[in-house]
């Protein structure tokens, strides 16, 4: 019997058509990764990190998986590539971006992965839609809620929600 984990994506898109982008990437998480549980709306965001580029629209989902977090990680990566994502500049623009951000309540730090993703605290894009869908979910590492995180938040950028998910 395989052991069913529960894991939070957050999924983001600039480039092209990023509503569909991001409905793309939802049904190929939910036909090979595993079963979404939760989703939350679809926000506009401001940049970050690199800010002279157009607006993210950006969500989190919970999905439920027997993957491996490496196995997770290169099962995104795949997502990534086919819906034609290139690594070119850090931050930089992308048609999809797909971050392990909770794996379980597991911490892991190896040379390919960081779970909890270590920016968590400091991105308003992540944590407004994660405590929309999960408000009382506890860092493993930091023990504060996703609401206490936002709180704390020091990220002063735009996030503004634009449409109700549709699953998957």
């Amino acid at each position: 019997m395989k052991t069913i984990h529960h894991v939070f994506l957050g999924l983001g898109s600039n480039e092209g058509d990023s509503r569909l982008f991001l409905q793309q990437a939802r049904a190929l998480i939910a036909s090979e990764i595993g079963r979404i549980c939760r989703a939350s709306a679809i926000y506009r965001t401001a940049a970050w990190g690199v800010e002279n580029q157009h607006d993210y629209l950006n969500q989190v989902i919970e999905v439920q998986t027997a993957l491996s977090p490496l196995a997770l990680l290169e099962k995104t990566m795949d997502i990534e590539r086919r819906l034609g994502r290139k690594r070119l500049v850090r931050w930089g623009s992308r048609t999809i971006d797909i971050d392990l951000l909770y794996y379980d309540r597991l911490c892991l730090h190896t040379a390919e992965l960081h779970l909890p993703h270590p920016r968590i605290p400091e991105r308003r894009f992540v944590l407004v839609p994660m405590t929309e869908i999960a408000p009382d979910w506890l860092h493993p590492q930091l023990h504060k809620t996703q609401t206490e995180l936002l709180a704390a938040c020091p990220d002063t950028g735009k996030v503004e929600k634009t449409a109700l998910s549709f699953l998957p």
